[in-house]
C-alpha cells in the first residue's frame, strides 16, 4: 500500500479553502442577493476602500451592488457615523430591493458599524471588521476628533458599546487581525468575543493592507459567500 504523506495544518487550510472556491464557482453567487457596504476607518474616504470593491466586483458581485461610504466627518463621533451608515444602508435597500445586506468596515468604521447594529440590526446579515479596535487603541491618542476620543481605552464611547453583545442576534461577523498592526494596539483589541463571531489572523498585512491583501479577502469571499472561515 501506498504510504500515507503528512498533511500540515497549512495545508489542509488551502485544501479547505479550494474545496470552499469549487464549491461557491458552481453555484450562483449568492452576494447577488445581498448588497455590501464598505465602510473606511479613521480619517479615511471610499477612496480608501475602492481597492476591496475592486475586487470584490472581480470576483462577480455587480457592479452596482458594492458601494461605498465616505462620512460628512472622517474624524467625528461613531454616534454619527452610524447614522450615516443608516443612510446608506436604506438606500441600498431601496434601490436593490434587498431584504438584508453585508457591510465590509475597516479599522474605525467598525465601531461605527457596532453601534448602528446595537439599534438598528435587521437589516445587516453578515459583517466583517478588518482591523477594528474593539476595545480601543492606545494609538488613539495621537488621534484628533471626536472620533479618535472615542477609540481611547475605557472611554466612554467603548464602554457603553462593549456592554452590548458583539453583534445582535441574526446578524453574523467576522473579525480579521493582522498580528503586525501598528494602529491597533494591544492587538487583542482586534477580537471580538461572543456568540455568532468567528475571528481569525492573518499574517502579515499591514493595518491599512487589510483591504487589499490577497489572503485577507479569500476570507472575506468565503465568509460573505458561505459562511465560513479557514485561517487559524
Amino acid at each position: 500500500m501506498p504510504s500515507r504523506l503528512p498533511i500540515t495544518r497549512q495545508g489542509a487550510r488551502w485544501f479547505g479553502t479550494l474545496a470552499a472556491l469549487l464549491i461557491t464557482a458552481a453555484s450562483p453567487l449568492e452576494a447577488q442577493t445581498y448588497p455590501i457596504l464598505l465602510v473606511p476607518g479613521w480619517g479615511d474616504d471610499a477612496a480608501n476602500m475602492a481597492p476591496l470593491r475592486m475586487l470584490l466586483v472581480r470576483a462577480g458581485w455587480p457592479a452596482d451592488q458594492v458601494v461605498t461610504l465616505s462620512f460628512v466627518d472622517p474624524v467625528g463621533s461613531n454616534a454619527n457615523h452610524a447614522k450615516e451608515i443608516a443612510d446608506a444602508i436604506q438606500r441600498l435597500q431601496d434601490r436593490t430591493g434587498a431584504p438584508k445586506i453585508d457591510v465590509v468596515a475597516h479599522s474605525m468604521g467598525g465601531l461605527a458599524t457596532r453601534y448602528f447594529l446595537a439599534s438598528e440590526p435587521s437589516s445587516v446579515r453578515r459583517v466583517v471588521f478588518l482591523g477594528t479596535p474593539h476595545r480601543g487603541t492606545v494609538v488613539a491618542a495621537l488621534s484628533w476628533g471626536e472620533g479618535g476620543r472615542e477609540m481611547l481605552p475605557g472611554s466612554p464611547f467603548l464602554m457603553e458599546l462593549n456592554q452590548n453583545p458583539p453583534v445582535p442576534l441574526g446578524t453574523e461577523a467576522l473579525a480579521i487581525r493582522t498580528p503586525v498592526d501598528l494602529r491597533v494596539i494591544p492587538a487583542s483589541s482586534g477580537q471580538l468575543l461572543g456568540p455568532g463571531v468567528r475571528n481569525v489572523e492573518i499574517c502579515c498585512p499591514s493595518h491599512t493592507g487589510l483591504v487589499e491583501d490577497p489572503r485577507v479577502f479569500h476570507e472575506v469571499v468565503l465568509f460573505l459567500q458561505l459562511g465560513l472561515s479557514w485561517a487559524p
